[in-house]
C-alpha cells in the first residue's frame, strides 16, 4: 500500500509498483482504435508506461504532451499513456495536440491492472481512478525503473525515466 496526496490530503493506493529487477505484470488494456492489447503487442521494445487519473487534467496532460516530445527521435521505446479514460478522449486528446509518439491506452475494458500495478486509488474523490506513476521496461518486460509520484499535482521525472533507458535528455530541449 502507498499513499498519494491529491489537493492536500492523504489517500490510499492498492499495493506498490513493481519492483526494479521484477518481470513486468502482463496487462490487457484498449486503445485508441478499440483493439486489445498487451505487452507483448510491444515485445522486444522498451517501454516507458506513463500511468495518470485523466487525460483531462492539466498535470495528466503536459505529461502526456512531454513525453511525446521526448520520444520524437526514439522511435524505438513505446511510450505507452495508461489512464481509465476512455480510448475517445486518448484519441481526441492526441488529435488535439498532434501527438505523434504516444500510445493512448485505456483500462475500461479489463480489470486488474491498478491492483497488479500498485496505481488504484482506493479511497477519496478518485477512488477507482490510477495514481500517478511511471514505469519503464527494458525490451523483456523488466522493470528498469519505477516512480510512484507522490502527490498528484506533481509531474514524474522524465528525466529519471529516460535515464533508466540509457538515454540522456538535455532538459532544455522540452519544456519542462
Amino acid at each position: 500500500m502507498h499513499e498519494i496526496v491529491f489537493e492536500g490530503t492523504s489517500y490510499r493506493t492498492h499495493g506498490e509498483l513493481p519492483a526494479v529487477g521484477s518481470r513486468a505484470p502482463d496487462v490487457s488494456l484498449v486503445n485508441t482504435k478499440l483493439q486489445d492489447v498487451s505487452l507483448a503487442n510491444f515485445m522486444g521494445v522498451r517501454k516507458v508506461l506513463n500511468i495518470f487519473p485523466s487525460i483531462d487534467t492539466p498535470v495528466c496532460a503536459k505529461s502526456v504532451v512531454v513525453f511525446d516530445i521526448l520520444a520524437k527521435d526514439h522511435g524505438d521505446v513505446a511510450m505507452l499513456m495508461v489512464s481509465y479514460d476512455l480510448p475517445f478522449a486518448h484519441a481526441r486528446f492526441q488529435k488535439e495536440h498532434d501527438l505523434q509518439n504516444v500510445i493512448g491506452l485505456s483500462a475500461i475494458r479489463h480489470a486488474g491492472f491498478g491492483e497488479n500495478y500498485g496505481v488504484l486509488i482506493e479511497e477519496g474523490p478518485l477512488a477507482g481512478m490510477f495514481s500517478r506513476a511511471v514505469v519503464v521496461l527494458d525490451e523483456n518486460n523488466t522493470v528498469v525503473h519505477r516512480e510512484q509520484i507522490p502527490d498528484l499535482g506533481h509531474e514524474p521525472d522524465y528525466i529519471a525515466a529516460y535515464k533508466a533507458l540509457g538515454i540522456d535528455i538535455n532538459p532544455l530541449d522540452v519544456d519542462i
